[in-house]
């Protein structure tokens, strides 16, 4: 029986921004894994965006795991559905070969939070085959994905913050300006006074 895995993250961006910065996730300092990308198909059917991509990533393994990977980097599809008008964006994920050994099936589906917040629920299913070793094949995917999971969430949040740098509002900056000139009057006042004061003891 395959092993379930699920999270929610909530990004600080809206949804238009999101689904701008998914398409230029990779490279990023969290993705060192993903050596390259290629688009296999992409077409609009009834205002939505259909696309099939091909990743390539590295396959590290711990020692034990070697006797069923012997690849030193393995092939994901991706596919991709976006719906602008209801604002969302869903993937599918799956890796190509050794599916035997473990297979890994990802479903992303990212929603708007709010004006300024999306919510990315992401499910996993993770199975093997493999007789008598297939339950620490797949408690060992699901810890992968888990950290896996994570890294992406930390890069996708490095990218989102290149692409949308944030700007101190403009109520923040005035309230700011104005403490300052408070500051300065006061220590102005202050100045005055030490003055007199001094004037005055002579």
């Amino acid at each position: 029986m395959a092993r379930y895995f699920e999270n929610t993250t909530v990004f600080n961006y809206s949804w238009d921004q999101v689904a701008l910065g998914y398409w230029r996730r990779y490279p990023n300092p969290q993705s060192t894994h993903v050596l390259s990308e290629d688009t296999w198909t992409r077409y609009v059917k009834d205002g939505c965006l259909y696309t099939k991509r091909l990743l390539t990533k590295t396959n590290r393994v711990p020692k034990w795991g070697e006797r069923f990977f012997n690849a030193k980097s393995v092939k994901i599809i991706e596919e991709s559905f976006v719906d602008p008008e209801k604002k969302v964006l869903i993937t599918y994920t799956r890796n190509l070969g050794y599916t035997k050994v473990m297979s890994v099936v990802e479903r992303v589906e990212y929603r708007p939070s709010g004006a300024s917040q999306t919510v990315a629920l992401r499910s996993a299913w993770v199975d093997s085959q493999v007789f008598g070793f297939s339950r620490a094949i797949r408690a060992f995917g699901v810890d992968r994905f888990r950290k896996n999971a994570s890294q992406m969430v930390n890069g996708f949040n490095y990218v989102l913050s290149n692409m949308f740098p944030r700007q101190v509002p403009q109520h923040t900056v005035t309230h700011t300006l104005k403490e300052m000139r408070e500051a300065a009057a006061a220590a102005t006042d202050r100045a005055k006074a030490n003055v007199l004061s001094s004037v005055n003891r002579t």
